[in-house]
């Protein structure tokens, strides 16, 4: 019998496990994991950027946990030597429609107490030589790590004091009940008094199997990435990014310098038509069925119907891509850049058609469900696991 079981071995089911730790030592802890290795899928997939905080709503939870999250991240590099760099980001303003935009969200950043600053094109193409742009906003809090390092740092730390992980272990049933919730997977049944689930981008299914109902479905929405031939590296020294379109719910296609100098560009957002879904032709019958049919992803392509399609267009072409991507920086030609591996975003979506903003935990007797952890849950993943453990009304 456990104390605690933690199903996922992502960023933010191993940040809490540490946080359990810290917060219970004396406890049994185990996180179990269905892949043979942790940071498999949202975590290893993703671009490494510390995210400021500046976009998310005042008083959120992504508000206040990714803005102090970002400073506890940092630190926790620092102590353990993982490679990052604070290099900071330039978010721009390329057309007269979007200075308003960009005034906006300096006055977001400075309400989420951001130190960011307005700074002009001449500034800002101090910064960044080859950019093109009307104004920008400067966050110097902005950065770049490999969070598959940091994940694994986690792993150690929760190993090292005796935590427990069991890899290869998918929970395909939940028995619960006051006492205890016994976790039936395909190597046997787990006991614990009470259970976290971290399961990403199977965190509402995990919960349905936990006899909640989330009220949301996890859509899956691959993003598909291209880099930089390394000859062409210089034209992008930090994070540019676009001012994000308030008619659409993601921030667009923009540039990132990874910790290892490659430059990403992108990501667009497409419809996976599986859960874990990192390329084209990845597909599942069943996991296809559940999204297509689900009425809120229809609600949800009525309102962005135009936008979705200048997606998917900028997928399968790659000139289409380039043309977003001169936006920024007009030197980019197609030759210039190649394909890079995608990322899937687990993204909640409720039967109305709107996309869950926050961060969603829900909590029971004697389980918690983290049901929508997208970026930049690996940001604020420390912070994440403390809250979990504030919530939990164990002595």
């Amino acid at each position: 019998m456990y104390d605690f079981a933690i199903i996922g071995g992502g960023i933010v089911g191993l940040s809490t496990a540490i946080a359990l730790q810290k917060k219970y030592p004396h406890r049994k802890i185990i996180l179990i994991e269905k892949e043979s290795k942790c940071a498999a899928h949202q975590t290893g997939h993703n671009s490494g950027v510390i995210h400021s905080g500046i976009y998310y709503k005042p008083d959120s939870y992504k508000a206040k946990l990714t803005t102090k999250g970002n400073e506890e991240l940092v630190k926790f590099c620092q102590e353990y030597n993982i490679n990052h760099d604070v290099c900071g980001k330039l978010i721009v303003a390329c057309k007269e429609k979007e200075l308003p935009l960009l005034e906006n969200l300096y006055q977001r950043g400075l309400e989420n107490g951001i130190k960011v600053s307005k700074i002009s094109k001449e500034e800002a193409q101090e910064i960044e030589p080859y950019l093109s742009c009307l104004a920008a906003i400067k966050v110097p809090t902005a950065g770049i790590v490999d969070y598959k390092q940091v994940a694994q740092k986690y792993a150690e730390i929760f190993t090292k004091n005796g935590g427990e992980i069991q890899f290869n272990t998918k929970i395909i049933d939940i028995k619960s009940d006051k006492k205890q919730q016994i976790l039936i997977s395909n190597d046997g049944e787990i006991k614990t008094k009470f259970l976290i689930n971290c399961g990403g981008l199977y965190s509402d299914k995990i919960a349905q199997m936990g006899g909640v109902n989330p009220k949301m479905k996890i859509i899956p929405f691959r993003g598909e990435y291209y880099e930089l031939k390394p000859e062409k590296c210089h034209l992008v020294k930090h994070l540019i990014y676009p001012v994000p379109n308030p008619d659409f719910p993601f921030l667009g296609v923009h540039f990132t310098r990874l910790i290892d100098g490659n430059i990403h560009a992108g990501p667009n957002a497409v419809l996976s038509l599986k859960r874990e879904g990192y390329k084209k032709t990845d597909f599942d019958w069943k996991e296809f069925t559940e999204i297509v049919t689900y009425e809120g992803l229809w609600k949800l392509i009525s309102k962005y119907y135009a936008e979705g399609i200048e997606e998917i267009i900028r997928s399968f072409s790659k000139n289409a891509f380039v043309s977003s991507l001169q936006t920024l920086i007009p030197e980019i030609k197609a030759d210039d850049i190649i394909t890079s591996p995608a990322g899937v975003r687990a993204q909640a979506l409720k039967s109305d058609g709107k996309m869950v903003e926050d961060f969603l935990i829900i909590p029971t007797e004697n389980a918690l469900h983290v049901c929508n952890a997208p970026s930049p849950a690996a940001t604020a993943s420390l912070e994440i696991g403390k809250a979990i453990c504030q919530q939990l009304l164990i002595e």
